[in-house]
């Protein structure tokens, strides 16, 4: 089983649909700090249509309490700042993957401490600052599976 981990997301509709997504492949999904909304968001739940209560949801303070409770896990740090490609990795069962807030990203002090683990998803020089949450967690979640399969 693979881990999504959100950072403080924003949008409901990006966390439902994320949380529809952890169901269909079996991962489980990690919400960390502040949210930008309730659990209860009528737009969360909407977005995941009527499965959010089979999705295996964890809710953490922060992301060191997440890390010091799996500290043997391997995490990934997703971001437009780095250069190797999320398929340059190896994944295995278990690893962690970290998305930042879709408005933000992750902090830069994270990000800076744990550079060997930084990947990015290659786009097009020019053409747009990210993609959005959900469409970055299915594409770097499909290739974990297709290594794993």
């Amino acid at each position: 089983m693979f881990n999504i981990v959100l950072v403080e997301p924003e949008i409901p509709p990006n966390t439902g649909s994320v949380g529809r997504l952890c169901l269909a492949t079996g991962a489980h999904l990690h919400l960390v700090g502040k949210l930008g909304f309730s659990l209860d968001d009528s737009q969360l739940k909407r977005a995941g249509l009527d499965y959010w209560h089979k999705v295996n949801v964890t809710r953490w303070e922060s992301l060191d309490a997440l890390r010091a409770a799996h500290a043997g896990g391997r995490f990934f740090f997703l971001t437009t700042k780095a250069t190797r490609a999320h398929w340059s990795e190896s994944f295995r069962d278990g690893d962690f993957f970290v998305f930042g807030r879709e408005t933000k990203g992750l902090p830069e002090p994270l990000l800076a401490a744990n550079r060997e683990h930084c990947l990015t998803i290659p786009m097009e020089a020019d053409s747009t600052r990210s993609l959005n949450l959900s469409t970055s967690v299915a594409i770097v979640l499909y290739e974990a599976l297709r290594q794993n399969a």
